[in-house]
């Protein structure tokens, strides 16, 4: 799902699939989930009657506001099946120096900042009632890493991640 019309062009060229691997390309607007749910790309690929992924990777920080993205996600949820999974990344302030945080935050005050990082509550309200994967919800670096690779300073990635699981 996007909604940048080049991608769409891209998408519509290169998705071409056979029946048991059927994919779709769908240009949504998130914060209108029932549309989404409603889409023939979405009905006409899924079977809803079985456990599906809801991933919603580097996008719910357009959702701008507090509290904004919640329902966005409980809607999408709610549609699922038992089984189903979401997969979520999210970009946060909770890792910045001081420093990136009050360059952050008086950009936002101006409204000149195009994302809505949120914090560690937030997030987690987002994926309560499920079920999280371990290691449940934590800098995006730390989601399963490579034993040999060191990771990089959490404020150089400033992001969580999560899989919960819907019962």
């Amino acid at each position: 799902m996007d909604n940048d019309p080049l991608v769409l062009v891209h998408a519509r060229a290169l998705l071409t699939s056979t029946p048991q691997g059927k994919t779709s390309y769908l240009e949504a607007d998130l914060r209108d989930p029932d549309a989404i749910l409603r889409a023939g790309a979405v009905t006409g690929t899924l079977d809803l009657s079985k456990p599906v992924a809801v991933m919603l990777i580097a996008v719910l920080h357009f959702i701008m506001g507090a509290g904004a993205a919640k329902p966005i996600v409980d809607r999408l949820m709610d549609a699922m099946p038992s089984g189903s999974y979401l997969v979520l990344t999210h970009s946060t302030s909770d890792f910045a120096l001081p420093e990136q945080a009050a360059v952050a935050q008086k950009l936002m005050e101006a409204g000149k900042l195009d994302t809505w990082p949120r914090g560690k509550a937030e997030i987690t309200e987002l994926f309560r009632g499920l079920w999280p994967v371990e290691p449940g919800l934590v800098h995006l670096s730390e989601w399963r890493p490579e034993a040999d690779r060191p990771l990089p300073r959490r404020h150089e990635i400033p992001g969580w991640a999560v899989i919960a699981r819907k019962r």
